[in-house]
Formats: structure tokens, C-alpha cells, sequence
């Protein structure tokens, strides 16, 4: 049997009239009468008693119609949820991020804004290494992942900026640097720098100051960063957001003389994406004005 059997059933059994029934459905009830017998036939069972003043349902019919309730309220329900999928209303994300990205806000602004407007749809959240984050975007285990160029991403993944921002220096607070109200880039000549995961600033540190940054190890998120530099093992050049959100003793924060190191924080997603949810998401995010 398929749904318009049961259907058919339906429209009989709550008008418990044929020809209105059919004018219900907009069939005849010649076409009506046919599928309900289609239906006796297959289940070897009467389920209407019809005389030419009434119709009632038999004792397997009353059983029979509040099967087909249940049913069709299913396939209704189904229908609707295949529709809101389709529109992205409901859905499932994945999304990566690099710890820096979340100091500035940006991301939990951006799955609050989305969680308001979709509530229906699940989002999971997961901190990862930066250098692995488009490659789990392209091979699936990610739809999107929040990073910060310069980073390489696949051929199959596309990469946007959502935030402008600039690097600062952090110092030890007895260092001799953390005198002086702002650096310039030939200050730190000389200097053991930590590196964060996106050492961009770091490189371009160097370039205008003229030198080649020795570095430290790659102490990987900003946290464990800025601890490096508390515990006076170098300074560091970081993102300006993470002045206000991470405060540690013995380090101090100094802007970088002369034109702003710009920071970026950026989403990737797949070039080709066929998930609507996901597309949905994207749509949201807006370029930061420059």
C-alpha cells in the first residue's frame, strides 16, 4: 500500500461519507470506492459496513484508522522535517577552531547569532591545531573551521576573512622594553621571541626591524604563550584581542610603532558545499569592514 491509500482510508473514515470523501480529496467516488477496495483486498479484511443511508467502520477498520492517524501524522512530520533541512532550518554542524580565534569574540558571537536565528540546529564545537584545521574541513571531519591567516588550505576549500585586527608585543614586566610606552620592530633586535601557532607577526617583525627573530619554541596556543613570556622566556607578538582576555602577572602588553601588523581571523569552508545548514552559516558570517 502507499500513502495515498491511506489517505483515501482517512478522508472516508472521518467523513464516514464517500462523496464527500472524494470531493475532499478531488477524486471521484467512483476512483474513491475503487481504492478502498484495493485496501480490503490487500489486507483480507473489511473495514467499512456501508449501506445506502450510512457508513461506519468495522471493528478492524477502528483498529485500522488509528494505525493510519499515527502514520500519516509521520509522514506528515517527515515531509516537514525533509523541507526545514532543506532550507537549513535544521541540521547538524561541525566546526573547528584555533584558540585565538574565540579571544576576540568573533566566534561566539557568530554560532550565538546562528543558534538564535536556527535553534533546531546542532553545533558542535572543537579546538584543534591551526595547520590541521583546513584539512579537516576538506575531508569532512569539519564543515568549517575558524583560523587565522596566512595558512595554506586545500584546492577544494575556500578561505574568508571576517575580522581585522592587528598584532601587539607582549613582555616580561622587568624586561628593560617594557619601559618604553610602544616598540618599534628594530627594538626587539636581540630578542628571544615565542612563537604563537600563526607567527606571521613575528616574521614581520623582523622584516621591518631588519633582523631575524631567534625564536623560542612554538609554545602553540596563547595561553601557553603569554606563560612563556610571564615566566620571562621571550616576548611574543600576538593578537591585539588577547590584551583584554588573557591577564596574567609579569607581563605587559606594548603597541608595535609605525603602520599596524594587520591579524586576521577567517572561516574556511568547502568550495562546493551541499549541506543547506552549512551554506545557511556561511551566508551569515559578514567580511569585517575595513
Amino acid at each position: 500500500m502507499e500513502l495515498r491509500h491511506f489517505r483515501c482510508f482517512a478522508a472516508v473514515a472521518e467523513n464516514l461519507h464517500f462523496s464527500r470523501a472524494a470531493e475532499q480529496l478531488g477524486i471521484s467516488p467512483p476512483a474513491l470506492t475503487k481504492q478502498i477496495q484495493e485496501i480490503e483486498r490487500v489486507l483480507e479484511v473489511r473495514l467499512f459496513l456501508r449501506t445506502k443511508r450510512s457508513v461506519s467502520l468495522t471493528s478492524a477498520g477502528e483498529v485500522f484508522w488509528e494505525e493510519v492517524r499515527r502514520t500519516l501524522e509521520q509522514a506528515a512530520h517527515a515531509e516537514d522535517v525533509a523541507r526545514r533541512a532543506g532550507r537549513g532550518e535544521i541540521g547538524r554542524i561541525e566546526i573547528g577552531y584555533v584558540a585565538s580565534a574565540s579571544y576576540s569574540g568573533l566566534l561566539q558571537a557568530e554560532v550565538a547569532r546562528f543558534r538564535k536565528a536556527y535553534p533546531q540546529v546542532s553545533i558542535n564545537l572543537a579546538e584543534a591545531a591551526m595547520d590541521t584545521l583546513p584539512l579537516m574541513v576538506s575531508n569532512g571531519n569539519l564543515d568549517l573551521a575558524f583560523v587565522r591567516p596566512p595558512i595554506a588550505i586545500p584546492a577544494d576549500a575556500v578561505m574568508s576573512t571576517l575580522l581585522h585586527e592587528k598584532f601587539v608585543a607582549a613582555l616580561p614586566e622587568l624586561s628593560p622594553l617594557a619601559r618604553l610606552p610602544s616598540l618599534r620592530p628594530a627594538d626587539m633586535a636581540g630578542q628571544l621571541f615565542v612563537l604563537p601557532e600563526q607567527a606571521s607577526g613575528t616574521i614581520e617583525v623582523g622584516r621591518r626591524g631588519r633582523f631575524s627573530p631567534r625564536t623560542h619554541q612554538n609554545a602553540g596556543g596563547l595561553v601557553a604563550v603569554i606563560t612563556l613570556v610571564s615566566l620571562g622566556q621571550g616576548v611574543a607578538i600576538v593578537p591585539a584581542s588577547v590584551v583584554d582576555r588573557i591577564r596574567m602577572p609579569g607581563v605587559v602588553f606594548r603597541e608595535i610603532a609605525g603602520k599596524e601588523i594587520p591579524s586576521e581571523i577567517a572561516i574556511v569552508s568547502r568550495r562546493h558545499e551541499k549541506s543547506p545548514v552549512v551554506r545557511a552559516f556561511i551566508r551569515q558570517t559578514k567580511p569585517a569592514k575595513q
